[in-house]
């Protein structure tokens, strides 16, 4: 599969989430990013496999935080 995203702002992430990635000075998603988010931001289930440090984490990561930023439903007590 390739993916033509060249920002994480194509990824329809969250304003809070783009400026902390633009904070830390992360511009272009990796390919694991670019084709694992849109699915993950669909709430499709996935598996991904890449070399160490191409950004599994951040793919699987960013769109849980999409998720809970998005959910303003206060949490149960």
């Amino acid at each position: 599969m390739t993916s033509s995203v060249d920002t994480f702002a194509q990824l329809g992430l969250s304003e809070p989430i783009l400026q902390a990635l633009t904070d830390v000075g992360y511009e272009t998603p990796s390919s694991i990013q670019a084709e694992c988010i849109p699915l993950l931001m669909e709430g499709k289930d996935l598996l991904g496999i890449a070399q160490t440090g191409t950004g599994k984490t951040a793919a699987f990561a960013l769109p849980i935080l999409h998720r809970l930023a998005e959910d303003k439903k206060p949490a149960p007590r």
